[in-house]
């Protein structure tokens, strides 16, 4: 029997999972090997970033394609190393301890001498001369590790809370003596990826990164409390926060695809809206066309179906005083017809 350990379960961890859950379906995911890659660098860009490395992300793609970057030889091997070991994320077993270790072997490989093995020693996290986190001692690291895997493995918490107190006990243990961050937030991935494919593909080091302050505070606040609560509902919120904004691009990706596909005509009719309700027989006079009913099926109803546009009187169709009106989605596919003309008319 495993020991678990401490957090509590709150209603804004329910609702985040539930949030989580319903965006997941509506992003497929595309597992391609470019997009993996891209994935990936941005991953080990921000990972190694909160840990201080001054690689910027254009230099940390030239060293993973191999190209010559002026930079700190060991920062240079902190990408290499990294980009290895999220190269593996599929490989490993996210409850094996020697899959941890080898892991971390990629990770730190020539960087310290002691990749890939538990620290013989204790050691403690400081804020200036301030003992700020006392770690557990040397000989006791395996044993937690051990715990906590076996814990997880065993576990039918939701994989969502379950890979954040992984996350966050990694990084109280501080089983390593250098790459305990890095090798906390791969293996929240680890264990999100066996769960749900979509996780090869979302960088959510990168949000981290962007809220280092708020990631260290819930790390402090987690270990003030005695358990990991709040980092836990801190990881929720990221991931819930990157989910939506993956949606939020894929809706975008897919209304410019929308606006490419729409015919002179109909931009023409959106033209004709833009600032005024018309009528059928308006909208076609508008743009000098006969409005008969294969034009207005061939032309308006695919508006409105695409959301480009709406009738006034939606619940009486066919009304005498039936008008149609723009959309936000129509004003938005105006303006990006408009930017279109304008970078063809400059090349």
């Amino acid at each position: 029997m495993f020991e678990k350990p401490p957090y509590v379960i709150t209603d804004k961890m329910v609702n985040l999972i539930a949030n989580i859950s319903a965006l997941l379906p509506m992003i497929s995911p595309n597992l391609s090997m470019r997009l993996r890659k891209d994935r990936n660098i941005r991953s080990v860009h921000s990972s190694l970033a909160i840990e201080n490395n001054t690689l910027s992300l254009e230099q940390v793609m030239d060293v993973i394609n191999g190209r010559r970057v002026v930079g700190s030889p060991s920062e240079i091997q902190e990408v290499k190393n990294a980009f290895a070991a999220y190269s593996q994320i599929e490989r490993f077993d996210p409850f094996a301890t020697k899959d941890f270790l080898k892991a971390h072997k990629l990770m730190m490989n020539e960087l310290v001498d002691n990749a890939g093995r538990f620290r013989s020693q204790g050691v403690g996290i400081y804020d200036g001369d301030r003992l700020v986190h006392a770690v557990p001692k040397a000989e006791f690291v395996q044993g937690h590790i051990e715990n906590l895997f076996g814990w997880a493995s065993s576990s039918e918490v939701h994989p969502l809370i379950k890979s954040s107190v992984v996350h966050y006990e990694i990084e109280f243990i501080h089983p390593f003596m250098d790459g305990n961050g890095r090798m906390g937030r791969l293996w929240q991935t680890v264990i999100l990826s066996k769960w749900d494919s979509l996780f090869l593909t979302l960088p959510i080091e990168t949000l981290i990164f962007e809220r280092q302050r708020e990631y260290y505070a819930a790390l402090g606040t987690s270990d003030k409390a005695g358990n990991s609560t709040a980092f836990i509902e801190f990881m929720l919120t990221a991931i819930a926060d990157v989910l939506a904004i993956e949606e939020k691009h894929k809706e975008e990706h897919r209304d410019k695809h929308q606006v490419e596909q729409l015919s002179d005509i109909m931009v023409s009719a959106l033209k004709a809206l833009e600032d005024k309700n018309l009528s059928r027989k308006e909208i076609f006079a508008a743009i000098g066309l006969n409005g008969d009913h294969r034009a207005y099926k061939r032309n308006i109803e695919p508006l409105l179906r695409g959301g480009f546009i709406e009738m006034t009187v939606p619940d009486k169709p066919n009304s005498k005083l039936q008008k149609y009106r723009l959309t936000d989605k129509g004003v938005v596919a105006i303006q990006q017809t408009l930017f279109a003309e304008s970078e063809n008319a400059n090349r």
